[in-house]
């Protein structure tokens, strides 16, 4: 039944605009639905930061709103921010078994305890949550248990995409249920919210099936030579497909990278991976056993410096190391901002020796995500009344806006989003009405949200120009001078080299110190501004240089 005068409420606290971080808040009246909880990787000048995650605020101030979490697939983009939220709001939590599994990794990894709120769910299956009731259908996607939503509210059927793609030969269980978004679409969707990611690409996006053909080819193609395959931990159809060749040749495999052994061993408990009797062996074992009859399945392809190939590289390994001859195949595309890491290890790789084949050479890798033809197709299923695009970055929000109005759709009803926007619907139209506290929180070892843009703008100073400190010691009684100014610098200018620089440095600021009557603690505050304007021109006219000046006072005892 319809609350009077509510109005359905879907807030985006993440994935617009952005590439991950996605969750979407659905509201209507005193019941609220989270769908996906996840996480971005920081951009090159968030120096420092490991984690970017949705800025929970608006959760936080409606937890006793909240009836579930919902979660559409396990990648970190989906998943990743769990913990995080958890820490602030105890929410049950609803996925498919495989998503619900790699997310108690996660958690396990954050010592993060959440037992008994988790709750298994399959495509087909509908679950209800106060006003809201939610039905679950299959899609493909670069990860196994992925599921599109049918949202059904008091206003009308809402459909959520998920990350999808059409794919009629997948590796593991059935191509995506179309049927069952036909059905749903001759019964009427009032909005659809669909992943834009790949809508810039035209056409339909390749099978998984055929890098499984092309990694078969690589392996009849290499006889004698040690084969190691950089993919995505969560990639489990990829990695079955690996498991199945290195078995054809009698090769046995070794799985290296933290995440990687995580994913493996809870895709396999779980029934997803079929992994025939004795063909894994221990990093240990390598010694064992020659080049040509190993497959090792790394982590690191997209760079990170911590990985199991990056570190290879680096010669940072315990227990492998790359080999001249070696073929290593990177079967992943970059993620935006990866590609200067990728590259470096690609070349790391090459001057060890090895053979590198990655996708400009070869289809090593095809996409989870639909293109224009697939995202059609569903629109086409569907006919929605209004379309909110997600997952995307305003150039894939705006094409796709496009792509809808091509097929027909009234520009007006569809609405490019911004983090925090509140779309608005009630019986006779839907408006962006209002905006709610929303953005990115900074994850930096154990500290979450305690670096901001102050911070990081001194970073930026720091990694840029260095710094430059200036040391003072007063009196303790009288707050007069007696020693300094020194100066220290760190990343500003090679010392020994820049004598001339640094003598300057002080004479300007015992020139200024000159103008300063009396105590120089009562003062402080103005002494520090006159010093960091005196020096910042000095540094200016000589090196066009702007280093972050710290200048510090010292007690002197009398």
């Amino acid at each position: 039944m319809t609350l009077k005068n509510s109005k359905l409420k879907i807030i985006p606290l993440g994935g617009l605009n952005e590439i991950g971080k996605n969750i979407t808040v659905f509201e209507y009246g005193n019941d609220i639905l989270i769908v996906d909880c996840g996480l971005a990787f920081p951009e090159d000048d968030m120096f420092g930061i490991d984690l970017v995650i949705p800025d929970f605020s608006y959760l936080i101030a409606n937890k006793n709103k909240i009836r579930a979490l919902i979660l559409t697939h396990g990648h970190e983009d989906h998943i990743g921010a769990v913990s995080y939220l958890l820490r602030h709001v105890k929410v049950p939590i609803y996925g498919t078994k495989l998503t619900l599994g790699l997310l108690k990794n996660k958690l396990r990894e954050h010592n993060v305890y959440y037992p008994d709120m988790h709750f298994c769910v399959s495509a087909g299956q509908i679950v209800k949550f106060g006003t809201f009731s939610v039905e679950f259908i299959r899609t493909n996607h670069s990860i196994a248990d992925s599921v599109a939503l049918a949202i059904n509210t008091p206003l009308g059927m809402v459909v959520h995409s998920g990350d999808f793609k059409v794919d009629y030969t997948p590796i593991e269980g059935k191509p995506i249920d179309l049927q069952r978004f036909a059905e749903i679409g001759k019964r009427g969707v009032l909005l659809f919210l669909c992943e834009s990611t790949n809508v810039e690409s035209k056409g339909y996006t390749l099978s998984e099936k055929t890098v499984g053909d092309i990694l078969e080819r690589i392996f009849e193609e290499s006889p004698k030579q040690r084969l190691m395959i950089a993919t995505f931990s969560s990639n489990i159809h990829r990695i079955q497909q690996i498991i199945n060749s290195a078995f054809k040749h009698r090769r046995k495999v070794v799985i290296a990278g933290r995440s990687m052994i995580s994913a493996v061993r809870t895709a396999a408990e779980l029934g997803y991976l079929n992994i025939p009797s004795n063909i894994l062996i221990e990093t240990a074992q390598i010694k064992n056993y020659p080049p040509e009859r190993l497959v090792i399945i790394t982590t690191g392809s997209q760079g990170e410096e911590m990985s199991a190939l990056a570190r290879m590289v680096s010669h940072d390994h315990k227990q492998i190391e790359v080999l001249p001859g070696d073929k290593i195949i990177i079967s992943a595309s970059s993620i935006p901002g990866n590609e200067k890491a990728i590259s470096k290890v690609i070349d790391g790789l090459l001057k060890l020796g090895a053979e590198v084949v990655y996708e400009k050479l070869m289809e090593v890798h095809v996409s989870g995500h639909a293109k224009q033809e697939e995202i059609k197709l569903l629109h086409v299923l569907l006919k929605p009344k209004y379309l909110m695009p997600v997952h995307g970055e305003y150039r894939h929000l705006k094409k796709h806006k496009d792509l809808a109005v091509s097929l027909g759709m009234d520009k007006r009803n569809v609405f490019l989003m911004n983090i925090g926007d509140v779309l608005e619907i009630d019986k006779k139209d839907a408006r962006i009405n209002g905006i709610v506290p929303a953005g990115q929180v900074l994850v930096d070892g154990l500290g979450i949200g305690d670096v901001g843009n102050v911070v990081l703008r001194d970073r930026k100073i720091l990694a840029e120009d260095g710094l430059m400190i200036v040391i003072l010691g007063v009196q303790r009684d009288t707050g007069l001078l007696v020693t300094g100014p020194d100066v220290i610098t760190r990343g500003f200018v090679y010392v020994k080299e820049s004598e001339y620089l640094i003598s300057g440095a002080k004479r300007v600021v015992a020139q200024a110190l000159d103008n300063v009557d009396g105590n120089i603690r009562e003062q402080w505050l103005m002494v520090k501004a006159l010093i960091r304007d005196t020096l910042n021109r000095y540094l200016w006219q000589n090196t066009k240089r702007r280093p972050m000046i710290l200048p510090i006072l010292v007690d002197v005892q009398s």
